[in-house]
């Protein structure tokens, strides 16, 4: 092939062209100065900031003829070599397809020969983390002691997944990701000796999108000259890119300001026409209101923005919004961002959060403050709890915020847990019955199968410790083990009515369903039993159980004694 990419063509072959790496290169020259040379290396970090580049010019730097010296001559016949390829004494191991125990047995019975033309046998094992634990293990003796002829540089992207046993026995570099500075200065530079003209703004765009890698960085920018014309513009890497332009996020963000959900809907509309992607599109705005953010409070930190390029018609609209209406537009994006990532309709998410937005209610004008804002919410609080508790002692409260005369049944709900309607269910247990309470228990399983069936299937695990106690025409009772379990079944309406609708259809009556935790059901059972035991009305539906329980244990009592007897509901 006549062509080579940018970033096989600009590849570093010294130290000093390794690009926001000096915490790593100045420590490697100056062990080549001293000869302090070890025999293992893990060079760890991002993809594209210069692990295998700087592996390969360490190699050349031990192996030049002019060593020791702090950088490769590069002119040498070791460097030249070295660089195309051609002396067999370097290595390169790619541990991705490479990754089994013969392969590594392989390398652990040649290292013993010495090097043929250089001083130096290196090994450059990439994505050593694809290792196997064998592969691991086979290396591990070598890797300690190998002899003094060959050295070991091992390149990954995810160091956590290397044993430690491999880790200790090598000299950690971390490689950080690059600042957009450097890598625009680093393509302003190839830009120049290629002599492609190319705005200065589309390289800040580019380098932004390439996330602090500059193989990354460098693939963009020959994919933008190849799109361009005569001269690689904003726009044209804006397209490369997929990024969204800064023009487009000014309009935006005026209409927010100026609460025109039309404008607003109008602009996401021509973005999405562009092909824009919706989860890119909205980090874009959330990195351009951080930008914001920062340019209000630290005006100074102009090479930490992440999206914005300083323009005046992004300084005038900075002056006319408030950090405290920029907190909340982050928030709402930030709850729309996690939201689109479980949907398959982005774009409704999407128009929802510009329409929001616009609605906001403007903070920072008043002197409301967060703290203001936090004690209203406090009060609120408590005078809920206030009117939570007047409810549960059987007051109710008129429109005008007046006690009423007319007393309703105690909320379900209290501070303590889950209250059961006692009063529900004694009406019920009045007209209880054991054929209503049989008719229950015998579709009871073909219910559960149903909602299964039905998609309900977490619903229905809700019912595995539960059972119905009592039925009569109208309504029965399920009893929960667990109070949690029978407050998510109450308090979950579409449950209930799907449970209602199966037992119309197995049972052919409607049935209104109430629920029982456990420890409650016995107090309320024996609470009616004791004020209707005189009653002659049909109580098959529980009666006849409590009756066959106390059989038991008077039998019980007089086998065994009261001393030995323990008795659990």
């Amino acid at each position: 092939m006549s062509y080579q990419a940018l970033y096989r063509v600009w590849r570093p072959q010294s130290f000093v062209d390794v690009v926001g790496q000096e915490h790593v290169t100045k420590t490697l020259q100056n062990a080549l100065l001293q000869q302090k040379i070890s025999h293992a290396y893990l060079f760890s970090g991002p993809r594209g900031t210069g692990k295998t580049s700087a592996a390969k010019i360490w190699a050349k730097a031990v192996n030049c003829e002019k060593a020791p010296t702090n950088e490769p001559c590069n002119e040498c016949a070791s460097c030249r070599g070295i660089t195309d390829g051609s002396i067999s004494d370097v290595i390169e191991i790619d541990a991705a397809s490479n990754n089994g125990v013969e392969e590594i047995r392989d390398i652990r019975d040649k290292v013993k020969f010495a090097p043929s033309v250089v001083k130096y046998k290196v090994y450059i094992v990439d994505e050593v983390h694809m290792l196997s634990i064998g592969a691991f293990n086979a290396l591990l003796k070598t890797l300690e002691e190998p002899p003094k002829h060959v050295i070991f540089i091992l390149a990954t992207t995810e160091p956590h997944k290397i044993p430690l046993t491999i880790i200790s026995r090598c000299q950690r570099f971390d490689f950080k990701r690059i600042s957009s500075q450097s890598i625009v200065k680093r393509m302003n530079l190839i830009v120049n000796e290629t002599g492609v003209n190319c705005d200065e703004k589309a390289l800040h765009v580019i380098a932004r999108a390439a996330e602090g890698g500059m193989r990354d960085a460098l693939s963009l920018l020959d994919q933008a000259i190849s799109f361009s014309q005569d001269q690689v513009t904003v726009e044209d890497a804006l397209t490369v890119t997929g990024a969204v332009s800064q023009q487009f996020l000014n309009k935006l963000s005026l209409a927010v300001k100026e609460k025109n959900v039309a404008v607003g809907l109008e602009v996401l509309d021509e973005l999405l026409f562009q092909g824009k992607d919706p989860s890119r599109f909205i980090e874009d705005l959330i990195l351009f209101y951080r930008d914001m953010l920062l340019y209000k409070t630290a005006p100074n930190l102009e090479e930490s923005f992440e999206r914005v390029l300083l323009d005046e018609e992004f300084k005038t609209l900075t002056e006319t919004i408030s950090e405290d209406e920029i907190f909340q537009l982050i928030e709402v994006l930030n709850k729309t961002q996690q939201e689109m990532k479980w949907t398959n309709h982005p774009r409704i998410f999407l128009e929802v959060a510009i329409v929001k937005l616009c609605q906001l209610e403007q903070v920072g004008t008043s002197p409301t403050s967060f703290k203001e804002v936090d004690e209203l919410k406090s009060k609120v609080s408590q005078l809920e709890d206030q009117l939570r508790e007047l409810k549960q002692n059987g007051v109710t409260i008129n429109e005008e915020g007046q006690p009423s005369q007319q007393q309703k049944q105690p909320q379900r709900r209290s501070r303590s847990g889950y209250q059961a309607p006692a009063g529900k269910i004694n009406e019920i247990l009045k007209t209880a019955t054991k054929s209503d309470l049989s008719l229950i228990k015998s579709r009871w399983g073909d219910m559960l199968n149903r909602l299964v069936h039905n998609q309900m299937r977490s619903q229905a695990a809700l019912l595995n410790e539960a059972e119905p106690v009592a039925a009569s025409t109208s309504a029965f009772i399920i009893k929960f083990k667990y109070e949690i379990h029978c407050q998510m079944a109450m308090d979950n309406a579409k449950f209930l009515s799907e449970l209602s609708n199966l037992i119309k259809e197995l049972t052919g009556q409607t049935m209104a369903i109430v629920g029982v935790p456990d420890e409650q059901w016995h107090g309320i059972r024996e609470g009616f039993l004791r004020n209707h035991k005189d009653d002659s009305n049909e109580q098959e539906g529980f009666e006849q159980e409590q009756g066959n329980e106390e059989l038991v244990v008077s039998e019980a009592i007089k086998i065994f004694g009261n001393d030995l007897i323990e008795i659990k509901d």
